[in-house]
C-alpha cells in the first residue's frame, strides 16, 4: 500500500514580529525544529516562533510555489494574504 504524501506551505510569526514562510511534509516536526534552533537560519535567532497559518497541497511543486510567492512579497502583501485567510495578526502580536 502506497501512502499519499502531503506537502505544506506554512507561515511562522517570529518573536521579533517578523513573518517566515516555509515548506514541509511534517508540520509538527518542522515547528519543533524551528523552536529548538535546528530550523532555518532565519528563525534560529528569532525564537520562539508560532505557526499561524498552513495550507496543504497534493504536490510538492504547488507547495513550493506558494512558499516562493509568499517569500517574495512585501510585508504589507503578506499581511493581506494572512488576513484574507482568516489570520488575525493583531491578536497574535498581543499574545
Amino acid at each position: 500500500m502506497v501512502k499519499n504524501k502531503h506537502y505544506f506551505f506554512y507561515v511562522l510569526f517570529c518573536a521579533d514580529g517578523t513573518l517566515y514562510g516555509g515548506f514541509t511534509t511534517d508540520l509538527k516536526r518542522r515547528l519543533e525544529q524551528h523552536n529548538s534552533g535546528r530550523g532555518a537560519k532565519y528563525t534560529r535567532v528569532r525564537r520562539p516562533v508560532k505557526m499561524i497559518y498552513h495550507e496543504e497541497f497534493d504536490s510538492k511543486s504547488l507547495a513550493l510555489k506558494a512558499e516562493y510567492a509568499f517569500k517574495h512579497q512585501p510585508r504589507s502583501k503578506k499581511e493581506s494574504f494572512l488576513s484574507a485567510h482568516g489570520v488575525d495578526l493583531e491578536s497574535i502580536k498581543k499574545n
